[in-house]
């Protein structure tokens, strides 16, 4: 482990136990851990997969789509 690690380590250890475990999980998440960063509800894991489904059969929001939301919410 290198010393900066260390550091964030022992620096991590002074954390409330909530915060300690947000970094655990991004820390393995950017190790290549498989579980989420953020744990999902059921319902927002459905949510997910069926996105998935959408994206896999191409199914995206129009250019003219697209342009609304931007004009709504700003960009």
């Amino acid at each position: 482990m290198t010393d900066l690690l260390e550091r964030a380590v022992a620096t991590a250890r002074g954390l409330s136990p909530e915060m300690q475990d947000e970094i655990a999980r991004l820390v393995l998440a950017y190790a290549g851990e498989e579980q989420s960063v953020i744990p999902l509800t059921p319902e927002e894991e459905a949510d997910l997969a069926e996105s998935d489904v959408e994206e896999a059969r191409g199914d995206f929001a129009t250019e003219d789509q697209m342009r609304a939301i931007w004009a709504k919410y700003g960009r």
